[in-house]
């Protein structure tokens, strides 16, 4: 039996592209949008289905689906992420390359949105075998050798997401750079520092949610010294934010990942978790703490809830127990248009995914810019730039809801598709 089939009989779940096709078409809407943008922007430009073999530690070779999407270009190439994953589908990247091309623009950065992945199983959590590194590495080099002609720094820069290393990026980088016979560094981001990497890439993340949950405590009069903060997928990105929340003084009373979820009626302590996690491999153990079921994490009662892990967590069946008061959205689509409906009418406040991933977006900008000119910034100057750029997108999206008599989401959304829909009325229908 393929991964494929393994994942189609366990694995149920809302379509992607309908969120993302129904939150633009609430946008839309809002934005009296005519019908010719509506057709150009609801749908995707182009879309890339491979299949390609492998061959295995044991000999044997399998054959992979991998797939790349790109939304719209009208902005300048596109940009966005890569994953390996056994959920990785057709709708999925669709959904995805949609979402990246309203991030870069709500942030007002030239890029269109793609997206992509690999149908596998890293981690081995449907085989109950992980793949070897020499595994890893014969897929990459072959994925990246079937989308080659597709793939470059003008035209779609690829970017690292679920169970992406940053070793998987450098071999990505150098397929690219085989083929094409010279070092190419600007078609990935998220590199080691050592080939051509930015700073603060591995924190970006967690800084984005840091800098919108500050921005939203403010607006709502939330006090973070001693808030109480729950973290749904505490990896790279859920980590950072835990321990950037820790250090205003909040309190991470529960995080859960891939192994499972842990609570404490005492703070926890985000490095201490995470040297736990590196030296056994779970979350599950850690000292001073139960183990908890994730659905129930997700409806503990707290000040923040951080949904950092897959799509599709929130949805109507849920949302009435959600007794969060302000939800980040640091995962793609973390939440169905229905839950939304129905966190708004509890007047729970959600940091739409637009704007608690605007700081990914600026740092994989920030790396290609600085790979193209070969001149790299320091720390301290990545970090004002981005505080920057993150802090205005939320402000303004904000005034714009106010303004609007709306939701943070819609607003986002109805600046950043205004903005992709001037460039196409302004570009128009070649030929």
């Amino acid at each position: 039996m393929t991964i494929h089939e393994m994942t189609m009989q366990t694995t149920e779940t809302p379509s992607l592209w309908r969120v993302a096709s129904a939150q633009f078409d609430r946008a839309a809407d809002a934005l009296n949008l005519e019908d010719p943008l509506r057709v150009i922007l609801g749908n995707v430009k182009r879309e890339l289905a491979v299949n390609f073999p492998v061959r295995m530690s044991n000999g044997r070779t399998q054959v992979f689906a991998g797939y790349r999407a790109h939304h719209n270009v009208n902005m300048g190439p596109a940009r966005g992420g890569v994953r390996y994953h056994p959920n990785v589908n057709p709708d999925q990247v669709r959904a995805f390359a949609m979402l990246n091309t309203w991030r870069a623009a709500i942030v007002n950065v030239p890029f269109g949105g793609a997206s992509g992945g690999v149908v596998c199983d890293p981690r081995g959590q449907l085989t109950g075998r992980p793949m070897t590194q020499r595994e890893l590495e014969n897929l990459t080099r072959r994925f990246i050798t079937e989308i080659d002609f597709l793939i470059g720094p003008q035209s779609d820069i690829l970017v690292p997401e679920v169970n992406i290393t940053p070793e998987i990026v450098a071999w990505m980088m150098d397929t690219y750079s085989m083929h094409h016979g010279q070092m190419v560094t600007s078609v990935v981001t998220g590199k080691p520092l050592a080939i051509g990497g930015s700073a603060l890439r591995d924190e970006a993340g967690g800084l984005g949610v840091k800098l919108v949950v500050e921005a939203a405590a403010r607006m709502s009069e939330l006090n973070l010294e001693g808030a109480t903060v729950v973290i749904q997928g505490f990896g790279n990105t859920g980590s950072n934010a835990a321990m950037f929340l820790n250090d205003l003084g909040a309190k991470i009373i529960a995080v859960s990942d891939v192994t499972g979820a842990i609570i404490s009626d005492r703070a926890l302590d985000p490095i201490e978790i995470e040297q736990h996690r590196v030296a056994n491999g779970t979350l599950m153990g850690f000292r001073n703490s139960e183990a908890l079921d994730e659905r129930d994490l997700l409806e503990l009662p707290c000040d923040i809830l951080v949904l950092a892990g897959l799509e599709n967590q929130i949805d109507a069946t849920n949302a009435p127990r959600i007794r969060a008061k302000m939800i980040a959205e640091a995962a793609n689509l973390p939440t169905t248009p229905e839950a939304d409906d129905i966190l708004r009418d509890r007047n729970i406040l959600l940091i739409p995914d637009l704007l608690a991933n605007a700081s990914s977006l600026m740092l994989s900008y920030f790396e290609w810019v600085q790979d193209l000119q070969s001149f790299f910034w320091t720390e301290d100057e990545t970090r004002a730039r981005v505080r920057k750029v993150v802090t205005d997108a939320f402000l303004n999206a904000k005034a714009t809801a106010e303004r609007q008599k709306t939701d943070l989401r819609t607003a986002a959304l109805m600046i950043a598709v205004g903005r992709v829909a001037e460039a196409t009325r302004l570009r128009g229908i070649y030929p």
